[in-house]
C-alpha cells in the first residue's frame, strides 16, 4: 500500500454507507441475467431504470423513485428491442427521456409519461439505425441537448443529433473511426469538449468529439484498462483495469500527459469489473466491483497523493448493476 501522511483534513473522513430498510427497497425486480459488462441500471431525480430478464427480446423497467416495496409481477415494461438491452442512460436535460441500446444493433429513445406507466411501451420516440453489429454503450453529451454518442461491436463511435422530425434516423452526424477493437467505456469532460475512451486493445484515447481527431493515446503496458472516467473539471482521468499479473488495479492520469499514470494501485485478485463513479460536488469517487459485496470510497485532491482512500461499504450480497 502507498504511504499516507498521518493527518489530512477532510470533510469526508467518516463516510458510512447504510443499506435501506426493506420497505424502502424495490423488491421482486427481475434483474437481467446477461453477463455483458455494463451497469444495467440508471437513475435520475424521478426514476430508477433497470434492465430486466424477459423472453424474446430486451426490456427494462422504469420505476418512480418513491414507489418502493414489492413490485407487481405485471408491472409495465419498456420493450421494443428484438435483442437484449445492453445499456440505458437518462437524458441529462430531460428527466422523462431515456435512451437504450441493444444486441439488435439499434439505439432507441423513449418518452416516459409523467403519470405512472399503465401499459407496456413498445414504440420508441426515435430509432437510430447505423451500427452494423450490436451496440454496447451509449452516452449523452453533457452540454449539448439531444446529442447522443453510441458505440458498437463494429468498432465505431457514432454521433447522433436527435433534433429532427424523423422517427427513424439512419445517418449519424459523425462517425469516429479511431478504434480497431471494441470500445469498453466512454466518458466526457465537464463541458463535453473531450471524449475519453477505453478500448479492448488496452489503450485509453483522448478524442476531440467535434473533429474526431485522436489527441492522445495511453498505451501503458502494465495497466490493461477496462473503464475510464473524467474526474469533473480537475483535468484528471481515472481508470480501472487489471495489472500484468491479473490483479485488479486503479490508475489516475493527467489529461495533458497520458504517457505514465500519476498513480497506480493494485486492489485485489478478484475478477469482477470495477466501475468508477465520481461526484464532482464532494470530490468523492466510488469504485464498485461487479460481483463484489463492497464499495470503496476515495477523495480526490488537487495535490499529491491526489487519491485518498476513505472507507468502504461492505455487504454480504454481490452487486449486479450500479447507478
Amino acid at each position: 500500500m502507498s504511504w499516507h501522511p498521518q493527518y489530512r483534513s477532510s470533510k469526508f473522513r467518516h463516510v458510512y454507507g447504510k443499506a435501506a430498510s426493506k420497505e424502502k427497497c424495490y423488491d421482486c425486480v427481475p434483474i437481467t441475467r446477461n453477463v455483458h459488462d455494463n451497469q444495467f441500471c440508471a437513475v435520475n431525480p424521478h426514476f430508477i431504470a433497470v434492465v430486466t430478464e424477459c423472453v424474446g427480446g430486451g426490456a427494462f423497467l422504469v420505476i418512480p423513485i418513491h414507489q418502493t416495496g414489492k413490485l407487481d409481477p405485471h408491472y409495465p415494461k419498456i420493450c421494443g428491442h428484438k435483442g437484449n438491452v445492453l445499456d440505458i442512460k437518462w437524458n441529462p436535460f430531460n428527466d422523462f427521456v431515456i435512451a437504450s441500446c441493444s444486441e439488435d444493433a439499434t439505439v432507441k429513445i423513449w418518452d416516459i409519461p409523467k403519470h405512472l406507466l399503465t401499459r407496456n411501451i413498445t414504440s420508441p420516440k426515435k430509432e437510430l439505425l447505423g451500427h452494423a453489429r450490436r451496440v454496447g454503450l451509449i452516452e449523452w453529451h453533457p452540454t449539448a441537448n439531444n446529442i447522443l454518442f453510441s458505440s458498437g461491436y463494429d468498432y465505431k463511435v457514432m454521433v447522433w443529433n436527435l433534433d429532427t422530425k424523423e422517427a427513424v434516423i439512419s445517418n449519424p452526424v459523425k462517425i469516429l473511426d479511431a478504434h480497431k477493437d471494441v470500445v469498453l467505456s466512454m466518458s466526457f469532460n465537464t463541458d463535453g469538449s473531450l471524449l475519453a475512451t477505453a478500448c479492448r486493445d488496452r489503450k485509453i484515447r483522448l478524442i476531440d468529439p467535434r473533429s474526431g481527431t485522436v489527441l492522445q493515446v495511453a498505451s501503458y503496458k502494465s495497466h490493461r484498462v477496462n473503464k475510464v472516467l473524467f474526474l469533473g473539471n480537475v483535468k484528471k482521468l481515472f481508470s480501472t483495469g487489471t495489472s500484468r499479473w491479473n490483479n485488479r488495479q486503479i490508475a489516475l492520469w493527467d489529461q495533458n500527459d497520458l504517457s505514465v499514470p500519476l498513480l497506480e494501485e493494485d486492489l485485489d485478485g478478484s475478477s469482477g469489473l470495477l466501475f468508477p463513479f465520481y461526484d464532482s460536488d464532494t470530490h468523492m469517487l466510488y469504485v464498485v466491483g461487479k460481483g463484489d459485496g463492497n464499495i470503496r470510497y476515495y477523495e480526490i485532491s488537487p495535490e499529491k497523493p491526489y487519491l485518498n482512500y476513505l472507507m468502504e461499504y461492505r455487504s454480504h450480497l454481490p452487486q449486479k448493476g450500479i447507478g
